[in-house]
């Protein structure tokens, strides 16, 4: 992570990447960041769609696109980011 920029997170907020399991994913970061005292160096945000919805759902940390993601797996892609 470059301690000059504000670190990044986008979720696939797309129809197929929500049902699948992003929705959960949400409350899933958003705490995750709470926990971590990382909401004002963290950027989170959804997107619309990433054209991938076939390797859904999608999750972008940084430069990083992870495809088939579920809730199970969030925290230690998210630890493997942010490790304190």
């Amino acid at each position: 992570m470059d301690k000059n920029q504000p670190a990044e997170i986008v979720i696939c907020m797309g129809s197929s990447c929500f049902s699948r399991g992003n929705k959960g994913g949400v409350a899933i970061i958003k705490q995750y960041l709470r926990d971590k005292n990382l909401e004002a160096q963290v950027v989170f945000r959804g997107s619309h769609c990433f054209g991938e919805c076939e390797n859904g759902p999608v999750l972008k940390i940084g430069d990083e696109k992870y495809t088939q993601v579920d809730t199970g797996m969030i925290t230690e892609l998210l630890d493997k980011h942010f490790a304190l």
